[in-house]
């Protein structure tokens, strides 16, 4: 189907930068006749409405306790209605997001609805496209975390605006495309998630059960391991470490560039997530050092915001850790590290971990509590037989699902850039349009056909900057 689609036989110069070239039947109209503001206020009894740069406009309700509701003042909120248009705080980074549902949201926000309805689809989908995005910097004022939308010049640029009939062929293709790759993409985010659970299901049988199906197996007492092989041990953390130590309790000065400052968030199951990781000074370093030196060798144990994850320390080069990480020195003589990670990440101990943490907002798994988490300990000789299976069978495991990661990548940078190529007039689908199944749904932009409502972090920051 998408090999069939062709320029328009007839272009003309836009007069807009960031479009270039038009059909020729389409027209140029500035935003501020295509879309109308919207102040309406008094309306306490709607639902309280956010607006996400994935989902759209949807109720704050969907994020059950992890947002700030406002209770009060709710008049002074503006009205949105469906099919309005938002331009939040953050706009100019992820485009101006489609409403589809009726409530208030904060007073800071531009609310916009179409002078013709029938536009809101077509509306919706070129919002949300690159192009448009980047050409949004232009109407920026502020600086830093103060920037904003100028809406009133905004007001003044143009769109393009197709032929009613055409803008409802380029809805309907676009729908059409959406579904099928969502489905494409549903299905290899289903392979991850099988693939998964085959690691886990592996890994697991291998740290309780060890490697020898004939093995004999003994009876505990422990609820967490009930059997396990005979020559070996069920111990609870404290046993097999010599102490647990977190970092220091407080935010340190951070800098461009110095010594890595890891958080909770840094550690994986499977791989360092150092993209995002803070510094700190070499003074600091020394400083945080007199309390714990992090080093090969010690497991790092995530004890705050999300806990109980375990990674084996095999970074080459000095980094400390802040209060949410734990720094776990073994001993030695009764485990080592890779095997400890191993088992700390096994749904048994995980879920102990779950159990030991406190708190509902701020999360912690205590320095006390997490030395009480039960695991079998086998042999060292065998913990050494154990990693290396685990580490050959996570291998070939990790490589099939950063094959199919790499696939959903490319599928979704392709969508982006058809649904870009096509409502901005690079490509017809009026002929193709036509031939397509016709199906009861609602305009899908690509930033929300397949992706979960995860915003905890948007919606922070979003609330800060109303504030």
């Amino acid at each position: 189907m998408i090999t069939v689609l062709k320029p328009y036989p007839a272009m003309k110069d836009s007069g807009v930068e960031w479009l270039y070239k038009v059909p020729a039947h389409w027209q140029m109209e500035r935003t501020k006749t295509v879309l109308r503001q919207r102040s309406q206020k008094g309306f306490p009894n709607e639902p309280l409405l956010a607006a996400t740069q994935s989902k759209g406009v949807v109720r704050k309700e969907q994020y059950e306790n992890r947002t700030v509701l406002a209770l009060k003042d709710l008049h002074l909120l503006k009205l949105v209605c469906i099919g309005d248009f938002v331009i939040s705080l953050r706009s100019f980074q992820g485009g101006i997001e489609y409403a589809r549902e009726r409530g208030i949201i904060s007073p800071a926000y531009t609310v916009l609805y179409p002078d013709n309805s029938a536009v809101h689809g077509y509306l919706a989908c070129l919002f949300k496209t690159k192009p448009y995005i980047e050409n949004l910097t232009l109407y920026v004022t502020g600086i830093r975390q103060g920037q904003n939308i100028d809406y009133e010049k905004l007001s003044r640029s143009r769109l393009p605006i197709p032929p009613l009939s055409e803008q409802t062929a380029i809805v309907h293709f676009l729908n059409h495309t959406n579904r099928r790759i969502s489905k494409y993409i549903h299905a290899k985010q289903k392979l991850i998630g099988l693939l998964e659970e085959q690691k886990q299901a592996i890994i697991h049988r291998a740290v309780t059960r060890g490697l020898d199906p004939d093995i004999t197996i003994k009876t505990t007492h422990s609820r967490w391991f009930p059997e396990v092989p005979k020559n070996w041990d069920v111990l609870p953390m404290r046993r097999v470490i010599n102490s647990a130590v977190d970092g220091p309790h407080f935010s340190p000065n951070y800098l461009d560039e110095g010594v890595p400052f890891l958080s909770a968030r840094n550690i994986k199951v499977n791989h360092w997530s150092l993209e995002d990781a803070k510094y700190i000074s070499e003074d600091d370093y020394t400083e945080f050092c007199k309390r714990v030196k992090p080093e090969q060798g010690d497991v790092l144990y995530t004890k705050g915001g999300t806990t109980g994850v375990a990674r084996a320390v095999d970074l080459n080069f000095p980094f400390q850790v802040w209060v949410h990480v734990a720094v776990l020195k073994l001993n030695k003589k009764k485990i080592i590290p890779k095997y400890l990670a191993a088992a700390l990440n096994t749904p048994r101990c995980y879920e102990q971990s779950q159990l030991f943490t406190r708190g509902a907002t701020n999360q912690d798994l205590g320095l006390g509590r997490m030395k009480g988490i039960v695991l079998p300990v086998p042999p060292i000789s065998e913990q050494t037989k154990i990693v290396a299976f685990v580490e050959s069978v996570s291998k070939n495991l990790l490589k099939t699902i950063e094959v199919t990661e790499q696939e959903i990548k490319l599928l979704r940078e392709y969508r982006t850039r058809l649904i870009a190529d096509v409502v901005t007039g690079k490509l017809d689908v009026r002929e193709v349009a036509t031939n397509l199944p016709v199906h009861d749904e609602e305009t899908v932009t690509a930033d929300e056909a397949d992706e979960p409502i995860d915003n905890e972090e948007e919606l922070e920051l979003e609330e800060a900057l109303e504030q």
